[in-house]
């Protein structure tokens, strides 16, 4: 067969998918050790399996939006590109979220049937998803430890590389900042984007002060109340309007988006209506997705373990319920994105972009057909 055929050979199903090794890969453990197998040690396998086969998928998924990013010019086509394969991570993680009800379908005694073979494997020890970590940028700083331990200390030496190599190179989060940063449009001609926001964020304040002073269903003490939550530009706004604020909060830790990262996302945000951010809003919405998501498959795995082994040491040492639901709590990557709500303002609000600006965000066309 010449080689330019070869490539198109015939191939079966069962070879192309490798299903010898992927169903020879339930091995019990039970089974060699006990008379009767545990019935539900193979839905203990599958479903985590299946969850290892979904993590490289994210992986594989994530690198390549990566690819796209990298670098000092981004492609404008590879956006539309970018929120397809993001929007596709956020579906395979409500699937990582809907795998826990099949769990579930095993009782906590079910469990207890072959437990003691599992010592001493834990999720922790899970290097596909510390890939998955590493590669949307969760901060080694910022990561919670697990038995006291560095998170890769359970891993050979060559995988360890491969984590500290994926968190000290490019990361979902760090391309994405890199690309927020040259957002062109804050300041165009006699355009001051902050400037006008500024005015736009003083006024409707104004507005509400004077909405909460005026009614007659609040007390004096109540108003007060609400009139410090409003807050003002000197609140949460300076961390917007002022830089020097914002690099005080992020050496406090409480922000890590850099400032001009943070100023392009809310522009963008703001102004997603016009047509060339639909894409650029799209892509930040699917990054809180992805985040969110990824939060709520922890809540509910620690769920799921708390209804497994109650208050038990899970068979990586440690209650594995509360280590769970503490990187819940903590393990956010994009949180400045979400943040990004704080500082919306109204539509009605919104500083009127000029004439030639706004026909660069949309699409014009010229009709030079001859008539």
């Amino acid at each position: 067969m010449p080689k330019s055929d070869q490539k198109y050979a015939t191939i079966h199903y069962h070879t192309y998918l490798q299903l010898d090794k992927i169903l020879g890969a339930q091995q019990l453990r039970s089974a060699g050790l006990e008379k009767s197998p545990a019935h539900e040690e193979m839905l203990f396998i599958i479903v985590h399996q299946v969850y290892e086969l979904w993590f490289k998928q994210i992986s594989h998924e994530v690198q390549s939006v990566i690819g796209m990013f990298k670098g000092d010019n981004v492609d404008e086509r590879s956006i539309g590109t970018a929120v397809g394969r993001l929007s596709r991570v956020v579906e395979i993680e409500k699937l990582l979220i809907q795998q826990i009800q099949v769990m579930e379908t095993m009782t906590a005694l079910d469990f207890l049937d072959f437990r003691n073979y599992l010592f001493p494997a834990s999720g922790f020890q899970s290097f596909q998803f510390r890939k998955v970590e590493a590669m949307l940028g969760l901060p080694e700083n910022e990561r919670i430890t697990y038995n006291n331990k560095h998170y890769a200390s359970d891993f050979a030496e060559t995988q360890q590389e491969e984590l500290a190599h994926l968190s000290g190179g490019d990361t979902l989060f760090g391309v994405v900042e890199e690309w927020l940063e040259r957002t062109p449009f804050l300041q165009f001609g006699k355009f001051e984007f902050l400037a006008h926001y500024r005015t736009a964020v003083d006024n409707m304040l104004a507005r509400e002060q004077q909405a909460i002073r005026a009614t007659g269903y609040l007390d004096d003490q109540e108003k007060e109340m609400r009139l410090r939550m409003l807050g003002s530009t000197d609140t949460y706004f300076q961390s917007v309007l002022d830089p020097a604020v914002h690099r005080q909060l992020q050496q406090e830790g409480k922000l890590r988006l850099s400032y001009q990262a943070t100023v392009a996302a809310l522009f963008i945000n703001l102004y997603r209506d016009e047509p060339i951010l639909h894409l650029p809003f799209n892509l930040l919405r699917s990054l809180i997705d992805i985040d969110e998501l990824f939060t709520s498959w922890r809540y509910r795995h620690a769920q799921m373990v708390l209804r497994m082994l109650g208050r038990k040491i899970g068979t990586g040492g440690s209650s594995g319920h509360d280590y769970l639901h503490a990187t819940a709590v903590k393990h956010h990557i994009f949180s400045d994105l979400h943040n990004i709500s704080t500082l919306l303002i109204p539509r009605s609000e919104l500083p009127d972009l000029p004439a030639d600006l706004r026909q660069q965000l949309g699409f014009y066309y010229t009709n030079t057909k001859e008539r």
